[in-house]
Order: structure tokens, then C-alpha cells, then sequence
């Protein structure tokens, strides 16, 4: 028997775009809120023209041009209404779904929305119990004015100054991961904000920047300067504290070890036919192990030479030490499926028909639950039903 959605019942203004705002509402989505998300007329959200690549659909001469995977990666299961914030009888809509709205999500550079009515004074004027939640760049104080792009931030923020080869430049991640860790910490907060609601009544207004997102993300890094006055650097897959924690050449590629502790390394040594070098006065312990890494590495490499990544992955798994073949995306969605995790869901049209696959919440319910699956929506696809609504 599956039990109701988390959140059903729960109404979102989505006024947000691109990613962060998006994939916190997309989420909400998942866990069964309704979100209407509020698009411009004509364009939409910005990543609607963010390709290639272009989803299946889009490739399809008679399907919606204007969608690309960006998008429909992060706006499952929304409704949307194209609203023109300048046309007073848009507006109007505009205010009258914030009045109606557990949640309003936005992501406008600060003061924008207050400029027109849609600020949080505003809306909580008619909707005290709303949670209002603004995504920034860097605040609304004297970062206000600054865009709020991902790659932007981690160059700031210094996170491509601990990633990257140590004589390389400094270095982006592979995704926009700043914009993924701001969407998930505004979920946090609606989350909370919703169950203080429940047991006070209260509304509440939220603020989450990027930046702060990614210095609360930095964790040991970060408590490395702050505590010890260490400034991290670029180790490219080493870990600054610990060792063998990193990519290691077998026989025709590499494998990633990771030994959290003494007793992880002394099965590692022993699998690999090595088990002396447990005992070595260089990498007794980790502290060790950590002062004289390229003679570690030296060793572990010759050993690990005599069999290829997948054979030592397994043989190593089988004995408790943690390691991996550096697969790609496609690798690892079909490892997640090997290992029983049903790591993507089909999404369908609201006729039905498949609109492909994507990646699932990956929160698993007990109880269950049956998450909505329904594709991104094509621009204004629900804007009649909605204005209809809106003008009741």
C-alpha cells in the first residue's frame, strides 16, 4: 500500500529560473507539492535554450524546439504559466498566486520583485503564513547587485583553488555544483520553515545565497583554514588528510582506493600481496602513510600492475576496501541499476506517452510513496487553466 505524498497539498509560486530555484522546487515537486512555475512569455526560463544537447522530444521536428535536456532535468512534475510581470493584469495573477502559495520561490536579483509589489513585506501582507524563500548570489546586502552565476562563485569562493592538478590552473567542477548545494540547503530551509509553521502558525522569510552555500559545503576544508591556519590546495585526486585516498594506475587504467583507517590498508596491503608494507615504519598509520605518499604510491602502483581495475575492484570490494573504476556517467547509473538502487525514473507527457528517462529523488520512502512523474513542462502548457484560476 502506498501512503500520500510528504507534501501533498502543499502549493509553490516557482518565480525562480536556470537551477538552483528550479531544482529546489523540483523537488518539492517530487516529494508532491504543486508547483506553478511562473515563466516569461515567449522565452521562458533561460535554460529552456541552454543546448545542445536537446532532449529526444525537441529533436523531433514536431516536437517543442524550445526544450533542452538542462531544462527538463529540472523541472519535472511543474505546471507552467508564461506571466508578463510588466502587464498589470499579469501582474495582478502574479500577486494572486503568492497570496495563495504555502511556498514562494524566487531567485530575482535583490529588490526586483519589491519594486512591483511581489516582495516579501508584500505578499505576507496578504499571506502571513507564507514561506518566502530568495536564492542570491551573494546576499542582498553588498552583493546584491552581483550576479549569481555557479562558475563565478566557485572562483570566488574557493573551490577551483582546491581543485585541479597541483601545477595546473585552478579548476571548475564538473557541474554546476554550487547551484545543486543552494537548491538542496533552500529545500532544508522550506522543510523546516513549513514544520515551525505547522506547530506556530508562523510564516517565514528565507535567504540563501550561493556563496554561503558553498563555504557551508567546504566542511574540512574550510576547517582547516579557520582552525589551523592551513590554505589548502590543489592535490588533484589525493586527500589532503588522508592516504592511499586517490586514483591509482593497474594494469590498463586506473582504480580509486580509499582507506579511511589503519585496519582498511592492512587488507589492502594483504590483497595485493604486499602485506610488509603495513608494517613499514613510513605507513604504519596515516599520518604516516600521508608524510610519504609517493613512496606509497610507488609501492601500491607496482602491486597493483598485475591485474587490470575491474579485477582488483572486486577483489578488493570482497575484502572491505573501498575502490572503484573511474567510470562515466553512463558507468555509473549502470552500476546504481546492478546494484537494486532503480537509479532513474521514465517521465510521461500528459497524454501518457514517455518522454524518456532522468534521474530519480534519490530519497526512498517507507512507507512508500508514488512520486508524480510527469515531464517538464512546454511553455505555458497549464497558463489557460491557471489564468482561469487566478481571475476566479
Amino acid at each position: 500500500m502506498t501512503a500520500p505524498a510528504p507534501l501533498d497539498g502543499i502549493l509553490v509560486a516557482d518565480f525562480s529560473r536556470v537551477l538552483a530555484g528550479p531544482l529546489a522546487t523540483m523537488t518539492l515537486a517530487d516529494l508532491g507539492a504543486r508547483v506553478v512555475k511562473v515563466e516569461r512569455p515567449g522565452a521562458g526560463d533561460d535554460t529552456r535554450a541552454w543546448g545542445p544537447p536537446w532532449s529526444t522530444r525537441a529533436a523531433d521536428p514536431e516536437g517543442d524546439a524550445q526544450s533542452a535536456t538542462y531544462f527538463e532535468g529540472v523541472n519535472r512534475n511543474k505546471e507552467s504559466v508564461a506571466l508578463d510581470l510588466k502587464d498589470p493584469a499579469d501582474l495582478t495573477r502574479a500577486r494572486r498566486l503568492a497570496a495563495l502559495a504555502d511556498v514562494v520561490i524566487e531567485n530575482f536579483l535583490p529588490g526586483t520583485l519589491e519594486r512591483i509589489g511581489l516582495g516579501y513585506d508584500d505578499v505576507a501582507r496578504e499571506n502571513p503564513g507564507v514561506i518566502y524563500v530568495s536564492i542570491t548570489g551573494f546576499g542582498s546586502a553588498g552583493g546584491a547587485q552581483i550576479p549569481g552565476y555557479d562558475f563565478i562563485v566557485q572562483a570566488i569562493g574557493g573551490l577551483m583553488h582546491i581543485t585541479g592538478a597541483p601545477d595546473g590552473d585552478p579548476m571548475k567542477v564538473g557541474v554546476a555544483l554550487v547551484d545543486v548545494l543552494t537548491g538542496k540547503d533552500a529545500v532544508i530551509g522550506v522543510l523546516a520553515a513549513l514544520r515551525r509553521r505547522e506547530a506556530t502558525g508562523e510564516g517565514s522569510r528565507i535567504e540563501v545565497s550561493l556563496l554561503s552555500s558553498l563555504q557551508g559545503a567546504l566542511a574540512n576544508q574550510a576547517a582547516a583554514h579557520l582552525g589551523a591556519g592551513v590554505s589548502p590546495t590543489r592535490m588533484g585526486n589525493m586527500h589532503p588528510s588522508i592516504a592511499p585516498y586517490e586514483l591509482l594506475q593497474c594494469a590498463d587504467g586506473p582504480l580509486a582506493i580509499a582507506c579511511g583507517n589503519d585496519a582498511q590498508f592492512g587488507k589492502l596491503t594483504a590483497a595485493l600481496g604486499i602485506p610488509d608494507l603495513a608494517q613499514d615504519g613510513r605507513f604504519r598509520t596515516n599520518a604516516d602513510r600521508v608524510a610519504h605518499r609517493p613512496a606509497l604510491r610507488d609501492a601500491l602502483e607496482a602491486a597493483l600492475a598485475a591485474a587490470s581495475a575491474a579485477d582488483w575492484q572486486e577483489r578488493l570490494t570482497a575484502v572491505g576496501v573501498p575502490a572503484g573504476q573511474a567510470g562515466d556517467i553512463a558507468d555509473g547509473l549502470a552500476y546504481a541499476s546492478r546494484l537494486g538502487l532503480e537509479p532513474t525514473i521514465e517521465v510521461t507527457a500528459a497524454d501518457g506517452s514517455s518522454r524518456g528517462r532522468q534521474v530519480r529523488h534519490p530519497v526512498l520512502w517507507e512507507p512508500p510513496f508514488e512520486p508524480p512523474r510527469r515531464a517538464a513542462p512546454a511553455l505555458d502548457e497549464h497558463g489557460d487553466a491557471i489564468r482561469s484560476w487566478l481571475d476566479a
